[in-house]
């Protein structure tokens, strides 16, 4: 019952609270350094892509369907997680939005 109480005031108060980007030092070296993860992502996605693409090649040819299925499914997990890195951005930001509309 307190709690309730409690949460009541707090939503009737009307506590905003808003990102600032000015108030923790660093914050233009760790948007450069999650800047170059996602190429190293991006980089490791085509390297597995390119891997996943010959060994399916190598199991098609050798009539070895397990390597020939895991090679394709190898290339649909690097196409994901190339949309995935590349689409972070916008995926963030539509759910900030989202989260920042309720009411």
């Amino acid at each position: 019952m307190i709690t309730q109480l409690l949460a009541a005031r707090l939503v009737a108060s009307g506590v905003t609270v808003t990102p600032n980007s000015t108030a923790i030092p660093g914050i233009n070296t760790l948007s450069t350094l999650v800047g170059s993860l996602m190429a190293f992502g991006l980089v490791l996605s085509l390297a597995g892509f390119v891997g996943c693409a010959i060994v399916m090649a190598i199991g098609h040819h050798s009539a070895n369907p397990q390597w020939s299925t895991r090679g394709k499914s190898g290339l649909m997990v690097c196409l994901v997680a190339a949309l995935l890195i590349g689409g972070s951005d916008l995926l963030i930001n539509t759910f900030y939005g989202l989260g920042t509309s309720l009411s």
